[in-house]
């Protein structure tokens, strides 16, 4: 139970803290609307990490047997995944921060609560990195053992949390956050902690 805790949680910061687009317009949407908008934005964020935890979970535990004959090369393949994820990011990230690419682009009038909450999960939902870091992340370190409900419930609820505070934090700051964490440094730092949860992450499903 602990371990399915600790795993959503550190799955959910791991996939939260990079601030790119998504969390750059929810900062700048807060500060621009209301609190109340800024946090139904965030729980759209959180919503699609969830959703997407979920996903990746209920497979995870489906294809364990069939894909208990492989085990070793799956977990070799789904160890390179999110190193290769974590180095992209760090990559980009780096890349971004060297070459000034921080472009500006016009906004449409802000949204509602319940529109901004909308949007922000369709935006989420869209971006494949989630998904594919999920499913690695659980096929690689669930394949060994019988997982149950019970602990597939903790770890989606542990990612949903985690993935829901960073985003509440994000929201909550307002435009002071917005000014520290969107910058060139504040992007390069997050990106680079999140680089580092992934890769101890894939090192730890290799031990």
């Amino acid at each position: 139970m602990t371990a399915a805790l600790v795993a959503g949680l550190l799955a959910g910061y791991g996939i939260a803290v990079p601030v790119g687009a998504v969390a750059t317009y929810l900062v700048s949407l807060t500060a621009r609307t209301s609190l109340r908008t800024g946090v139904c934005a965030a729980l759209g964020v959180a919503t699609a990490d969830g959703l997407y935890a979920l996903v990746a979970a209920l497979g995870g535990s489906a294809l364990a047997a069939a894909l208990r004959p492989v085990l070793v090369p799956l977990r070799w393949a789904s160890a390179l995944v999110l190193a290769f994820l974590a180095v992209r990011g760090a990559v980009t990230a780096v890349r971004h921060h060297r070459g000034h690419r921080l472009a500006t682009r016009s906004t449409p009038p802000p949204p509602s609560a319940a529109r901004a909450y909308l949007a922000l999960l369709g935006i989420t939902l869209l971006n494949p990195t989630t998904v594919i870091y999920f499913a690695a992340l659980v096929l690689g370190t669930r394949a060994t053992d019988a997982v149950s409900p019970l602990e597939q419930g903790v770890f989606v609820l542990a990612a949903f949390a985690a993935s829901a505070s960073w985003q509440l934090l994000l929201a909550g700051g307002g435009a002071l956050l917005g000014r520290l964490l969107t910058g060139r440094r504040g992007r390069l730092v997050t990106a680079l902690v999140s680089s580092g949860v992934i890769l101890l992450l894939a090192v730890k499903m290799l031990l």
